[in-house]
Formats: structure tokens, sequence, C-alpha cells
């Protein structure tokens, strides 16, 4: 067996989806040094309205991956943002981003410091989507400095009136609220940049903007995402908005491409999604076993807010990045001794701490190979084979009673053939969704593979500061 932490590989590229599906991707622009392929793989949804995933390979949602690079990429994305607003060439990444793609020792890091550096703020509101983009749209709104950051959600919470909310067509929970603590927040005329990981073809990013703009106008709006798919009726369709509402809308993404999908690939997926489930055996390691479950106290810094659910200030990253480093020495020192591969697993929305604690604990053991990913409501076809981003699945019950009950998934967490597992599992959880059910479900599957620590976070509070 080779020794191979779970992540990206060289053969990670979609080959098994193509080959069975035909489903090709087909570079464009790269921005960013490197294109579309170097930065999707690709996976079959269980999902009758859409037969493909394109599953990031710097998101940290559905594969493990060096948060150092998760939260680099979100910067570099920022970067263009910021680029595009001044009308000035975005700072270039060099050769740090495809170099950490590649596995290259040190690259990671060294892409995260390079995008850190100092810039001149720049006043914006970042509107991340939930559940996938809300990390993400963070850490945009942290490269741009004086942003104010608001991402959606699917948790109604008590207290909190809803701003505007919109439908995401193609996904499997289609209800999106925004709850600001603060609305006179959004109510002003500065910039708001639109934060996902894809945009396919960009319906959306232009729902959102036509009511927000029914609101509250704006002169300004940047789309910013990981990758852009849109074609040229897309496109048209987004400055055809941009006329008729009197604003300006520009786009930017680290690389540009196409999907190419055949005739029927929906009832193909289904067909292989039926085929494949029909033959599937359990795997040994989603047994319920038994390492141990522990609990490290963070002392989460009072009334900072967990992530952006009800929107967070440049003040607030501040007071994050100031306990970051107690915070992660806390969690390295309740694992104890001996740890070589460390997941640090996030939670549905709540993407944001566990990235940040996850990438200084990273920083405060070097030679230990830290990995970042969430877990997801997304029901995703798992197949063990090194041309497939999604080898392997682990399924619980939800344990979150505010966002409604259904089965949850964490991906890439068991080893697949020929890979080692890890060897300690930290999950970060807020406080709504540190219940029994979480006790009785999703814990007992993690300490069936690793020692795990639970690091539990305040999830604001109406009226909290």
């Amino acid at each position: 067996m080779t020794a191979v932490s779970p992540g990206l590989s060289a053969d990670w590229t979609g080959t098994w989806v193509a080959s069975r599906l035909g489903v090709r991707l087909l570079d464009g622009a790269r921005p960013a040094g490197v294109g579309l392929a170097d930065l999707v793989g690709l996976a079959v949804r269980r999902n009758p309205r859409r037969a493909h995933l394109l599953v990031s390979a710097v998101l940290g949602k559905h594969v493990p991956t060096d948060p150092r690079l998760v939260y680099g990429s979100g910067l570099l994305l920022g970067e263009l943002v910021r680029a595009r607003l001044h009308g000035d060439q975005p700072s270039p990444p060099g050769p740090f981003l495809a170099d950490a793609l590649r596995g290259v020792p040190g690259t990671a890091g060294a892409l995260r410091d390079h995008l850190r550096e100092p810039r001149p703020p720049v006043e914006a509101v970042v509107l991340g989507y939930a559940e996938t983009a809300t990390a993400l749209g963070h850490s945009v709104a942290d490269a741009l400095g004086g942003a104010y950051y608001l991402h959606s959600t699917r948790r109604p919470v008590k207290g909190f009136a809803t701003y505007g909310g919109f439908e995401e067509e193609h996904s499997h929970a289609t209800s999106h609220l925004l709850l600001p603590a603060d609305p006179e927040r959004l109510d002003r005329d500065v910039p708001v940049v639109l934060v996902d990981d894809e945009l396919s073809t960009g319906r959306t990013v232009l729902n959102t903007i036509e009511a927000l703009h029914a609101v509250r106008p704006r002169s300004r709006y940047v789309v910013a995402a990981l990758v852009d798919l849109r074609g040229p009726a897309d496109k048209a369709r987004m400055d055809a908005l941009a006329d008729r509402l009197g604003t300006h809308i520009d786009a930017v993404a680290l690389a540009a491409g196409e999907v190419e999908l055949p005739e029927e690939i929906l009832e193909a997926g289904q067909a292989l999604v039926t085929e494949i489930t029909a033959r599937a055996t359990r795997r040994p390691d989603e047994a319920l076993g038994s390492f141990e479950v522990s609990r490290v106290a963070l002392e989460w810094p009072a009334g900072l807010p967990d992530g952006g659910r009800h929107g967070f200030l440049p003040e607030h990253r501040d007071r994050l990045e100031k306990d970051l480093a107690r915070m992660s020495d806390a969690i390295a020192s309740a694992m104890g001794d001996g740890a070589s591969r460390v997941l640090v697993l996030g939670f549905e929305e709540l993407m944001y701490a566990p990235l940040r604690l996850a990438e200084a604990l990273a920083d405060a053991l070097p030679g230990v190979d830290v990995r970042y990913s969430t877990t997801t409501r997304s029901p995703v076809l798992a197949v063990d084979d090194p041309g497939y981003a999604i080898r392997t699945r682990l399924p619980f019950p939800s344990h979150d009673a505010a966002d409604g009950p259904g089965e949850r998934y964490a991906y890439n967490v068991s080893p697949a053939s020929g890979q080692v597992g890890f060897d300690r599992i930290v999950f970060v959880v807020d406080d709504v969704g540190d219940t029994p059910a979480l006790t009785n479900g999703l814990l007992r599957r993690l300490c069936a593979l690793a020692p795990t620590l639970v690091a539990a976070v305040p999830a604001r509070a109406r009226g909290s500061v």
C-alpha cells in the first residue's frame, strides 16, 4: 500500500466521469496562471436535475485540502476583485498557485503569505453564497481589508429579519436568506461583491443583483468565482441586466472555460448512480467503532461572530487574527503528541472559522500534514477510483435542528484504497449544531476512523457585538 494522504493527487482529473458520461473540461482564460482542469475534478450528483458536479481543488469542501492553499486561493480571488475595482493589474501570484496544486512543499504557505502583504483597504459589501462559498466569500472580504461581509444562510434564526432571499435553481436545497444584524451595512452605495465557487450560467447572481438593486440601487457590482463557465449568451444576459438597471456589473475568476455536456446526460447520470449504488457494498471503515471522542475549550473571543451569517466587520477580523494562534495551540495540546495526518472538519455553512483554525494549526505543526474540509448536505456518488474526485462517502443524519432533517455527508474523510487515513480528526461545530444527534451520528462515524476532538464555537445571538 502506498502511503498517500487523503487529498489531491496527480491523477485526480475527473477521467472516470469523462470516460463514462462524456463530460469534457475545456480551458479558457487563465488569469491566475492555472487552467480549469487544474482547479476542478469531476463527480456525479445524486440529483435528477443535474448530473455532474465540479469538485474544486482549492475550496476545501469535498476534498481535504491544505488550508493555506484554500485561504490563499480566496485571497487571490479577492486580489482580482481589488484590481477590477481600481482598474489596475492584479498582483501576479507567480508560480505559487500552480506549484501548490502540484503539491510542491511550502508553496501553499508561500501563496497565502504573498497575498497577506498589507494593501490599502477597499470599502465594499461582500456577499457569499451558502453553503459552499461561505469561507471563500470571507477570504475575498479579508483580501479587500475594509469590506463588510455577509453570507446567505439556509438556517432561519429567531430575532433576525430577512433582508432578502433568492433561489438557486439547480440546487438540492433552494431556500436562501440574508439575515444581517445591521441592515444599514447593506444600504450603502459602495461596490457589492458577490462570491460563489463557480459561475455556471450566472442566473443566481443576476437574480441576487436584481433583488438587491430593487431595495437599494448601487452603481457597481462585481461577481467573483473560482471558475467562470459562462457562454456568450450568459455574458450577454449579464450585460443586458446592467444596462436595464443602469449599473455596472463585472465578473472575475481564477480560471475560465467550458464544461461540454453530451445530450441526455441527466438520464445517463441517473442510470450510472443506480448501477453503482446497486453493486456497492458496505466498506469496513464505515462500521461504528471507537477511538476516543474528546472536547477542547477554545475560549472563543467574547462577542466575536462565528462567521458571516449575520455580518462580519473588519474589526472582527482583527480580533480573530489576535486569537488564532492561542486557539490553535489549545487544539494542538488537546490532540497530544504523535499526530502526522490531521483533518480539521467544518460543518456545512460554518466554513471560515474551521478554515482559519486549520491554517493556524498547520503553521503551528510543521511537518504534520494538516488538511481541511467540511460536511455538506449535497448528495454525491462516491466511487473508489483514482480518476474520480469523490472516492469515499460518510453519511450521517442532520444534527442541526434549525436547518431541518435529512441526510448529510462527509466526503473523502474515510481513506480510499491505497491511502492511509487521518490519525486525528478535529470537528469544529457551532453550539446550535452541537446536539445529541451529533454525538449519536457523525461523531460515532468519525471515531471509527481516528481519535476525534470536538471544538465548539458559539453561534452569534441577537444583540451580540
